[in-house]
């Protein structure tokens, strides 16, 4: 129903940049919930940052100020600007998806609950002293 590819992975020093991307198909209600996840070697996987139905964003602490994510919604990309990167952010990087689930008697309508369904391959991120 929904498909994810990651991409944009690759090696970096200490202090640079990289932006990752993740193409998404299939029904776009079903991906309007949108996020990054990473996973280093014998750590559990973690949230880096979310990015709601009404583009609302939110971040880990240890990537705030430093990582950007966004949507470009015609093409259906999703985005996550890295900078600033140090060893620490070295992980596998994943994006994933799903549709708004939970209702929001303050919003008034659906949102998203950062428990997705669709998953991309992943990207691999490795950062250098």
């Amino acid at each position: 129903q929904v498909q994810l590819v990651e991409s944009g992975g690759g090696s970096v020093q200490a202090g640079g940049s990289l932006r990752l991307s993740c193409a998404t198909s299939g029904d776009s209600y079903n991906s309007a919930c949108m996020g990054w996840f990473r996973q280093a070697p014998g750590k559990e996987r973690e949230g880096v940052a979310h990015i709601d139905s009404d583009g609302s964003t939110s971040y880990a602490n240890s990537v705030k100020g430093r990582f950007t994510i966004s949507k470009d919604n015609v093409k259906n990309i999703l985005y996550l600007q890295m900078n600033s990167m140090n060893p620490e952010d070295t992980a596998m990087y994943y994006c994933a998806a799903d549709r708004p689930s939970t209702w929001s008697a303050v919003a008034g309508r659906y949102r998203c609950t950062r428990g997705y369904r669709y998953w991309g391959q992943g990207t691999q991120v490795t950062v250098s002293s």
